[in-house]
């Protein structure tokens, strides 16, 4: 288990980082990327391995990992990774896990009862797992006392009962059904659209494109910034080559419309960019680069044992 946590202070709020998992995810970036410009990778090789692209076997490496953000006296955790225990039959490299995220969120100071709210940026497999846990046969809300905050539109997307075709096909299979019902029927849940405010320094806002629901939440304290982004940006590279979409989108060209606004946003605003699922540094500062972007800095943390 790793006891050492990274933590960063934005203004009046804590940003603590809850690893769940980092390694391969058993993709190359043709696969993952199948739209990413010819030999970008290799272009970049020096900063994208080995944190997010190992050459050796060419596959993507990501990170699965929380953000708990403490603000005004409220514990917030930002996606719950893939949980254990899960069964995923269409994505076997997250099917029934057992990792020690439960323990390293108990590192940082945090017990499951004490999460005030959850925020699900979407409703992907790898981003609302932890959101129940396993009680003898039974799902059931693995922060019993939180608010969990999901988007109207991917709640209705992902629900079973409707008729919607994603790209995943039966990738996100099980998932609703164990990781979203039982918190929407423990009366758990908040749906929200448009726009949410959470308090004086988060708010969430719709980012649509990867999933019709997709969300960013907004950072402002002070006079730091940062953007919690999701899937929007999957891996390093697409910082600097914003068309690259990964082939988990379900709207392209929406996806890659709201990724140049978000990155051209941050580089304005001076906002870190926090993707869900980078290892390394796992945030950085974004400037431009003529009509493109580039990584003008990584995120600094503290590391607290």
């Amino acid at each position: 288990m790793d006891q050492t946590m990274e933590q960063i202070i934005l203004g009046d709020v804590t940003v603590t980082r809850i690893k769940e998992y980092y390694g391969s995810c058993g993709m190359s970036p043709a696969q993952f990327f199948p739209d990413s410009p010819d030999g970008s990778w290799d272009e970049h090789r020096g900063w994208l391995a080995p944190d997010f692209w190992n050459p050796d076997d060419d596959e993507v490496h990501v990170a699965i990992q929380t953000w708990l953000l403490r603000s005004e006296g409220r514990t917030i955790l930002v996606d719950t990774g893939v949980g254990n225990h899960k069964d995923r039959p269409y994505a076997p490299v997250w099917s029934r896990l057992e990792t020690d995220f439960l323990d390293n969120l108990a590192a940082a100071g945090v017990r499951p009862e004490d999460v005030d709210i959850v925020v699900n940026t979407h409703l992907h497999i790898d981003h609302v797992g932890w959101n129940t846990r396993l009680e003898g046969r039974t799902w059931v809300p693995t922060f019993p006392n939180a608010t969990y905050l999901m988007p109207q539109r991917d709640f209705e997307f992902w629900d079973p009962a409707g008729d919607h075709q994603p790209v995943l096909g039966r990738g996100n299979q099980n998932v609703f059904e164990d990781s979203v019902a039982p918190v929407r029927e423990a009366g758990l849940v908040q749906l929200w659209d448009g726009a949410h405010r959470i308090d004086r320094n988060l708010r969430l806002e719709l980012a649509p494109g990867h999933t019709p629901g997709s969300s960013v939440l907004v950072l402002e304290s002070g006079g730091d910034r940062a953007l919690f982004v999701g899937d929007l940006v999957h891996t390093a590279l697409q910082l600097v080559e914003p068309a690259t979409n990964s082939c988990f989108c379900e709207d392209p060209a929406q996806s890659r419309a709201t990724r140049h606004e978000l990155l051209g946003r941050a580089a304005e605003e001076k906002a870190l960019v926090f993707p869900a699922h980078l290892g390394g540094q796992g945030a950085a500062e974004i400037e431009r680069n003529g009509s493109r972007f580039a990584i003008k800095q990584w995120a600094g943390y503290s590391r607290i044992a």
